[in-house]
């Protein structure tokens, strides 16, 4: 595998773990796992971004 594909699917995982985060601490009423769910797809966009150089 190549450092582009890794990045990709590092960045395809930390959306799905941010998209599973978010909906627990929004079913649950509790703000900080949706916090660290956005948080991931913060941390995912950036390794898109840098993997793109």
């Amino acid at each position: 595998m190549n450092n582009s594909t890794i990045v990709l699917l590092c960045s395809i995982l930390l959306v799905v773990l941010g998209i599973v985060m978010v909906a627990l601490g929004l079913k649950a009423g509790i703000l900080p796992p949706t916090v660290t769910g956005i948080g991931f797809f913060v941390t995912a966009v950036a390794l898109m971004a840098a993997g793109r150089k």
